[in-house]
């Protein structure tokens, strides 16, 4: 039941930041919008760890899996993300996070060298099959440019890559350590490209921009990703199936926020998305 709750509040948080964003990009550059997330979420982060808890610093190697892990997972995946968003929908960003278990499946199975098992295979079906139904009405009126397309599929790819990197490291230092470095350094490798690519005459800092911020570093960065990092550390495969929720999430937060419809198809793909969730935890329990 922890692992179940710990998904489902990631699958929220972090499906809402496509949504954060698109609200974000009202008013400033995706870049600018990315950097002030991940120079605050991780400062916020760090200030905890060794104010509070007394965590030691990285040490050796580890400050060269901290640098890997926050250019994977930071300065392509958000960065790239982020500029996606401004050439896409919400509907399509959503849609995008649903393709990283397929490629964290594949990527982990040579990376790992480990079989996927049925169950995950049909967990995997179900979920795409709910997904792409979920889906069908918002592409059908959703726009999209080539260069939008091309930038969320590389962030996509970032992502996997960094997941299965992530757990494929032995970590010595606690999650938040880890959360809080991987941000800092990623917004560190970005900021001259943000520095060097935004227009900084379109940026208004209002409660618009602040409000957006805030969300994507307290609920996002920081919530969503430390619920990520736990999930992660148990089982990287299984926990990429939560992301086939991300969508689901989204389309409520987009319906409310962006004014984009829920159909029919939306409310079936929700149930098939669950049912694979479903399976792939039950048959995990009785394996045990």
């Amino acid at each position: 039941m922890k692992n179940i709750l710990i998904g489902l509040i990631f699958a929220m948080l972090w499906a809402s930041a496509s949504a954060a964003t698109k609200i974000g990009l009202t008013v400033a550059q995706p870049l600018v919008i990315g950097n002030c997330r991940f120079f605050i979420a991780g400062a916020l982060m760090l200030a905890y760890s060794y104010s509070l808890q007394k965590n030691r610093l990285p040490q050796g190697k580890e400050w060269q899996q901290l640098a890997i892990y926050g250019f994977l997972n930071v300065s392509l995946y958000l960065g790239l993300y982020v500029f996606a968003m401004k050439h896409i929908s919400a509907g399509i960003g959503s849609l995008a996070t649903a393709t990283n278990p397929l490629i964290i499946s594949v990527v982990s199975a040579f990376w790992l060298k480990r079989g996927i098992k049925t169950t995950e295979i049909i967990g995997l079906v179900l979920g795409i099959t709910g997904v792409a139904l979920a889906t069908y009405p918002l592409l059908q009126a959703s726009f999209a440019d080539e260069l939008g397309i091309i930038l969320v599929s590389l962030s996509m790819l970032a992502y996997s890559v960094g997941t299965v990197y992530y757990s494929s490291q032995k970590w010595g230092l606690p999650i938040l350590v880890v959360n809080g470095w991987q941000v800092l350094l990623g917004g560190i490798i970005l900021l001259p490209i943000t520095i060097y690519m935004s227009d900084w005459t379109k940026n208004t800092i209002n409660l618009t921009f602040l409000s957006s911020v805030f969300w994507l570093v307290v609920p996002v960065s920081i919530g969503a990703v430390q619920c990520w990092l736990y999930l992660l550390r148990t089982d990287a495969v299984k926990a990429s199936l939560w992301l086939f929720l991300c969508p689901i999430f989204g389309f409520i937060y987009a319906y409310f926020l962006l004014n984009e419809p829920i159909t029919i198809y939306t409310c079936i793909g929700t149930l098939l998305v669950i049912v694979g969730l479903y399976i792939s935890q039950r048959m995990k329990k009785i394996a045990k």
